[in-house]
């Protein structure tokens, strides 16, 4: 397989393989804070910190597990990091934005189990990335995870003005405006040909 320029990785993360709308994964956050866009933009920043450094330290500690042939303890290494750095995120949140911290409730601390997240470091380990590369494609699954939020609250803020029949209101809604933004960027499917 050809080496992929930074470039490309960046573009295929946020749009052919965009986490969300084309792996299916972080749906609990994408659907649950994605009702409105002063909650979505935060809630994408703060996951885009998140996969930014468990992919920084997931590079380190994949060097460090196969040094020591400790390759067993990866995955649990993993979400050791992941937890701790959505514990700063909250940590920060609380004190610096009291009312954003209540506003994204029980979705904040979620993201330590948002598989988003953990597919960045497997998947980067997964492709073998330098630390250059891995950055990147941390830096473009962020991306993308918060285009799909920032869409998504565009979508349903401008729909709770709209005269929606009784019967599709709510997650039914929802879910059929998820399914088409998927359908949409399955036409970037062609980006990401080398993933």
């Amino acid at each position: 397989m050809a080496e992929a320029t930074l470039t490309q990785i960046f573009l295929a993360t946020v749009l052919a393989n965009n986490f969300v709308l084309a792996m299916f994964l972080g749906l609990c956050p994408f659907i649950g804070v994605s009702g409105r866009l002063n909650t979505a933009l935060p809630m994408g920043a703060a996951t885009s910190f998140v996969m930014l450094v468990a992919s920084l330290c997931a590079y380190g500690l994949n060097y460090l597990v196969t040094v020591f042939e400790l390759e067993f303890l990866r995955l649990i290494s993993y979400i050791v990091i992941i937890a701790s750095a959505v514990q700063l995120v909250e940590m920060v949140m609380k004190k610096y934005s009291p009312a954003l911290f209540r506003a994204l409730g029980i979705y904040l601390p979620l993201i330590t189990t948002n598989c988003a997240i953990l597919g960045v470091a497997l998947f980067q380990t997964a492709r073998e990335y330098s630390l250059a590369q891995a950055l990147v494609f941390a830096l473009g699954a962020g991306a993308g995870f918060t285009l799909a939020l920032l869409l998504m609250a565009g979508l349903r803020e401008r729909l709770n003005l709209a005269g929606v029949p009784n019967v599709v209101q709510g997650t039914a809604l929802s879910l059929m405006l998820a399914g088409l933004l998927s359908l949409a960027f399955m036409g970037f499917a062609g980006l990401g040909a080398g993933e």
